[in-house]
């Protein structure tokens, strides 16, 4: 449990501290933006890995026994949290984390301004009730707290770069709840299209994800409890 908890710090101080301290301005430069988001992968990909191995070998502590109904929750809240990971990573947006440098946002930020950060918590949100142990509550609970808490710094972070004015007319045709602003007619669903590569994408991603590399990655079936094999 130990290991676990130092695994689930460093991986939550990795995505915190360096832009607090200002490591990551310092980083990019030096390194280039291409090369900080490079080396600023890999630690994470690597602190995941810890991260995932830790869990998994961590102490099991029961404390409910997950129904069919939460593993079918997971199962259809996946497919919208590969959407924003996946289009979130590959559209630039001024407004908050992208992997993409630009100044006017992508499509996906139609739908809301924090693409990433959403599909984070959902797929933190959708494994919490289908797992019902204490590892899992401590890792998605912290994982959906970090990011929906993250939101709102990332907001203050952006208002304070692009100046009120510029804020303003970006966030104003967006919202940080997933598809508000397009029900307020504040943002144009039609520009959507440009999106569609990327739901395509995220699509074939879940469907092997769920039929073998979840089991193969992680060493748990998610189909295992709604259809018996």
């Amino acid at each position: 449990m130990i290991e676990f908890l130092a695994a689930l710090a460093a991986f939550l101080a990795a995505h915190s501290l360096p832009a607090m301290t200002g490591t990551k301005a310092r980083l990019v430069a030096r390194l280039g933006r291409g090369g900080y988001v490079a080396a600023y992968s890999a630690v994470s990909l690597g602190l995941l890995v810890w991260l995932i191995d830790a869990a998994l070998r961590a102490p099991h502590l029961a404390l409910w026994d997950p129904a069919p109904w939460q593993w079918h929750l997971a199962i259809a809240l996946m497919p919208l949290a590969f959407l924003f990971l996946i289009a979130g990573a590959a559209a630039p947006n001024p407004l908050s984390v992208s992997f993409r440098r630009g100044e006017e946002p992508g499509a996906i930020v139609a739908i809301t301004r924090h693409p990433i950060l959403w599909g984070f918590a959902l797929w933190a949100l959708a494994h919490v009730p289908a797992n019902g142990d204490a590892v899992a509550l401590i890792l998605f609970g912290g994982m959906a707290a970090f990011s929906l808490l993250g939101m709102r710094i990332v907001d203050a972070r952006a208002r304070r770069r692009l100046g009120p004015e510029r804020w303003r007319a970006l966030a104003g045709k967006t919202s940080v709840v997933p598809f508000a602003a397009i029900l307020a007619g504040r943002a144009r669903p039609h520009g959507l299209a440009a999106a569609l590569p990327y739901a395509a994408l995220a699509l074939v991603l879940y469907g092997w994800f769920l039929l073998d590399g979840h089991a193969r990655l992680v060493g748990i079936d998610p189909l295992a409890a709604v259809v018996p094999r």
